[in-house]
């Protein structure tokens, strides 16, 4: 027997704000999940890690105190009572969410691993549904490079990690993308002695160079920061383990012990566990879902948000992407998704955070000025004695149009956001600029930097 519904939802993360609409709409939806509700973001991925960060940062903020004439040491780090919080805490939030839903009239929940058997028919659990609307947001999972003798190795993952009782004395983080960045700051500021390795020339390679580098250079102040490295093989011992890396320019070979390997190798799409494949719903290389510019695969009624397409994997596009998709789905009104003022931050030490463009991909297609500013160019940033941080501006030179902007130093997921209103609503400069600027305060690195623009 198999039980129709107005639209079957696959996912619980970004996938409820689909099931949302569904219901404001008065339609019959299933929502199908295998758990833990609320999908990677508040269980293991965004919320459970930046509970992390947050310690982190108060930690290296007192080792830097000295700089402003304050003598401050720590004590004693808590590592339990740190990570025992961050679990409480997602275990809280994983409970209101399923009493929430468990309320919600029009939904039925399905718990369990869902998998297509055919044209928008998916069994769960030896239950059949079916629908003419089907969305995935099955999210994606750790990436696991195929490097030889890993298998062997009990390393972690941003999963795993998250059961941590106790510190690791040394450890090998490989990728130097945003989490790898991320979980380098904060275990390295909890003590553990880390060595961060990425493949790629620079870190955060999507980032513009100049932030790239004055990650890299903050960084290794802190922890061994390895580049243009490639991991060849891994030896397990009794007590450690030893990682076999090559110099990609030089061919140089030498090897880094540690006791604990930690991957932050990028992440795969879900795709695969869903059985796609049986739907005729068709995935790229790796595994991800394309969807067009509506948010639709290539099977018209089925629809890919989130880390499921791969576009944005940044769980605040996914619910906006979400959004999107219900209501192209459960109106006649086509809207196209809007990625021109995406944002994005890396909770790194310094913080990371930018919108749009960067310089290099304006310039391919417009004429530009760029403009920067320096945190000590503010009365409140030379307050700080933050003499690295800065913004860098990126505008069309003939519509005068704001096409991204980038910031590094402290706060910059903050400071980013007035720049990510004015994008959405027109991206003029005259939106900044209108705008009176508290003096002496933070934001007026905004002002500055746009400001201060020259012809690139």
């Amino acid at each position: 027997m198999t039980t129709k519904y107005d639209a079957i939802v696959v996912g619980s993360g970004s996938g409820m704000f689909v099931v949302y609409e569904a219901v404001f709409r008065g339609l019959r939806v299933a929502l199908v999940d295998k758990g833990p509700l609320g999908g990677t973001c508040p269980n293991l991925g965004c919320i459970p890690s930046k509970m992390l960060m947050f310690p982190a940062d108060r930690v290296v903020e007192i080792r830097e105190a000295a700089r402003l004439g304050i003598d401050a040491s720590i004590k004693h780090i808590d590592f339990g009572l740190i990570m025992d919080r961050m679990r409480k805490s997602v275990e809280e939030a994983e409970r209101q969410l399923a009493d929430s839903v468990l309320q919600l009239h029009g939904m039925d929940l399905y718990e369990g691993p869902g998998r297509f058997i055919g044209d928008k028919d998916l069994e769960v659990n030896g239950t059949r549904l079916k629908s003419d609307r089907v969305f995935i947001a099955t999210g994606s999972r750790p990436s696991i490079p195929d490097v030889p003798g890993l298998s062997d190795v009990d390393f972690l993952t941003t999963e795993s990690l998250l059961g941590l009782t106790s510190r690791p004395r040394s450890l090998a983080i490989l990728g130097g993308g945003y989490i790898g960045v991320e979980y380098a700051h904060f275990f390295s500021a909890m003590g553990t002695a880390v060595t961060l390795i990425e493949t790629a020339d620079r870190l955060v390679p999507g980032e513009e160079p100049e932030i790239a580098a004055l990650l890299l250079r903050a960084l290794r102040t802190r922890m061994q920061v390895l580049t243009d490295i490639e991991v060849e093989r891994i030896d397990k011992g009794l007590r450690d383990c030893r990682l076999l890396v090559r110099e990609r320019e030089s061919g140089a070979r030498f090897s880094i012990s540690v006791d604990t390997v930690m991957l932050a190798t990028g992440r795969r799409s879900n795709a695969d566990l869903l059985g796609v494949e049986r739907a005729a719903v068709r995935t790229d290389d790796r595994g991800f879902i394309p969807v067009d510019g509506y948010l639709e695969t290539n099977v018209p009624g089925i629809y890919a948000i989130g880390d499921a397409n791969g576009s944005y994997m940044f769980r605040h596009i996914a619910n906006i992407e979400a959004v999107v998709a219900a209501r192209n789905a459960f109106t006649d009104r086509r809207e196209a998704m809007d990625y021109s003022a995406a944002p994005h931050a890396v909770f790194s030490y310094p913080q990371i955070a930018a919108v749009g463009l960067t310089a290099g991909q304006a310039r391919a297609e417009h004429n530009i000025l760029v403009g920067t500013s320096r945190y000590m160019d503010t009365a409140e940033g030379e307050a700080m004695m933050e003499t690295d941080g800065f913004a860098k501006a990126v505008v069309d030179r003939d519509t005068r149009r704001i096409l991204g902007f980038h910031v590094i130093g402290p706060h910059a997921p903050s400071l980013v956001q007035e720049v990510i209103n004015a994008m959405a609503y027109g991206g003029h400069l005259e939106e900044i600029e209108r705008g009176i600027h508290i003096h002496p305060a933070l934001p007026e690195l905004v002002q500055a930097a746009f400001r201060s623009l020259q012809p690139a």
